[in-house]
């Protein structure tokens, strides 16, 4: 899937500006796009340093930003808990 830059995002969580900022980037440059086996119309898109978990509501022509986390690379640089 391919978004162009004026792509609607909705924010479900109250998440920082700049991480709008970013999904909305991504999202314009192509990024992958992983499916959620379990659920239709819902996805993961990641960065270098974050995950972001997705709704496409093809009925609103929007995209809903539900949940994000930091990345398998960020987690695995991260010193370990004691």
């Amino acid at each position: 899937m391919l978004y162009g830059q004026g792509v609607q995002i909705e924010d479900m969580r109250n998440h920082p500006a700049e991480l709008i900022v970013s999904l909305r980037q991504l999202l314009a440059d192509g990024a992958a796009i992983t499916p959620d086996p379990k659920r239709h119309g819902f996805y993961e898109v990641e960065s270098d340093s974050t995950v972001y978990y997705i709704c496409d509501s093809r009925t609103s022509g929007k995209i809903l930003l539900l949940a994000t986390w930091p990345a398998e690379s960020v987690l695995a640089g991260a010193p370990a808990a004691a």
